[in-house]
C-alpha cells in the first residue's frame, strides 16, 4: 500500500503500517468481498481519526495496546452523537475488534480493555421474503429486451430463487459451471470467504439456463456465464435496477430486492417442512444461528393465518 494510502488511517507510521497489512490479510487471506473490506476500512478509519483528535497526535502501536475502556467508550459516544444507530456502531466495534485480534496473533499489540465492552443491543431483524407467486412472478415477468437479454434475466433470477443464491455467487458463475446434461442436477457454489457448497440444480432453472445459452452470443468456455451487453460479466447493479422495475411493473413491495429471493428460497423451503440444518447447508451459513433467523418469520406467517382463521382471535 502506497505511503499516500496510508495517511487514510490517521495513524504513526507503525500503526498504519500494521494496519495496511491486516487489510492485505483480509483480502488475501480470508477473502473478504469488497463491500466488507470497504466497511472495514472506513470503520477503522474512523477510529483512528478519533483517536487522533483524543489523544492529540496520531495514535501509534503502543496507544493502541494502552488504550482504556474508557478511550473506547468515549469513541462509541461520538458515534452516537453523530447520529449513527446501534446496528453501525456494533459493526463499527466488530471491525475493531477484529483488528486487534490480529495484531495480537501477529505480536504487534494486545489491548485487555477492549474485552469488556458490551456491543450496542440490536432490534433482531426479520428477513422479508416474498410470498411464493410473487417470487415466482419475478423469474416469469422479464423486462422487454433484446431475446437473449431477457432469457438472461429470467436465467439469474430464477437462480436466486430456485437455488437461494446470493447475487455474487450467482453472476460470479462461469460458463463451465453452468448445469447442463449430464452434470446439471448440481452446482458447485464458492460463497463468503471461499466456503464451497453443493446445491441442488431445480429443473427450472436447467431450463431457464438452457434457453439463456442458446440465445446469447458465443461464451467463453473459461468465462463469465453471465455477461453484459458489452461481453464483460455482468454487474449485480444490473439485477438491482431489474428488480427495481419489476417492483414497478408488478406492485411488488419496496423490499423485493434480489436478497429478497434468496430469502424467499429459505423461508418457504422452510414453511414446506425443510429442515434448519438442510437449509444452512444450502445458503451457506457457517453459524445455524444465522439461518434461524427464518423460523421467526415462519412464525409471523403462522401467527397470521390463526389471526386471521380463528374465530375466537
Amino acid at each position: 500500500m502506497s505511503e499516500a494510502a496510508l495517511t487514510q488511517f490517521n495513524a504513526a507510521p507503525d500503526a498504519a503500517s500494521a494496519i495496511a497489512r491486516w487489510v492485505a490479510s483480509l483480502r488475501t487471506e480470508r477473502q473478504v468481498s469488497p463491500h466488507t473490506l470497504e466497511a472495514y476500512l472506513r470503520d477503522v478509519s474512523q477510529f483512528t481519526c478519533f483517536l487522533k483528535h483524543h489523544l492529540g497526535a496520531p495514535a501509534n502501536l503502543r496507544d493502541l495496546a494502552t488504550l482504556k475502556a474508557m478511550d473506547f467508550r468515549a469513541f462509541m459516544a461520538s458515534r452516537r452523537n453523530d447520529g449513527i444507530e446501534s446496528r453501525s456502531l456494533a459493526r463499527q466495534l466488530s471491525a475493531i475488534r477484529t483488528l486487534y485480534r490480529w495484531l495480537e496473533l501477529n505480536g504487534l499489540a494486545r489491548n485487555p480493555a477492549l474485552a469488556g465492552l458490551r456491543s450496542p443491543k440490536l432490534p433482531r431483524a426479520l428477513p422479508k421474503p416474498l410470498a411464493a407467486p410473487a417470487a415466482a412472478s419475478v423469474a416469469a415477468n422479464p423486462v422487454l429486451a433484446e431475446p437473449w437479454v431477457a432469457a438472461r434475466d429470467t436465467a439469474v433470477l430464477t437462480l436466486l430463487y430456485a437455488c437461494g443464491l446470493r447475487i455474487s455467487e450467482a453472476l460470479n458463475l462461469n460458463r463451465s459451471e453452468a448445469p447442463v446434461p449430464p452434470n446439471d442436477d448440481v452446482l458447485r457454489i464458492t460463497g463468503k470467504g471461499g466456503k464451497v457448497r453443493l446445491v441442488p440444480v431445480l429443473p427450472a432453472a436447467v431450463k431457464a439456463i438452457a434457453s439463456y445459452l442458446e440465445l446469447a452470443p458465443p461464451l467463453d468456455p473459461h468465462g463469465p456465464l453471465f455477461i453484459g451487453q458489452r461481453g464483460g460479466r455482468l454487474n449485480a447493479r444490473n439485477i438491482q435496477l431489474l428488480m427495481q422495475h419489476l417492483r414497478s411493473s408488478l406492485g411488488l413491495p419496496d423490499t423485493a430486492t434480489p436478497h429478497a429471493l434468496r430469502h424467499s428460497f429459505a423461508t418457504h423451503l422452510l414453511g414446506g417442512g425443510a429442515d434448519l440444518r438442510a437449509i444452512q447447508e444450502l445458503l451457506g451459513h457457517s453459524s445455524l444461528s444465522t439461518t434461524q433467523v427464518y423460523t421467526g418469520v415462519d412464525r409471523e406467517h403462522l401467527l397470521a393465518q390463526y389471526d386471521k382463521a380463528h374465530p375466537r382471535a
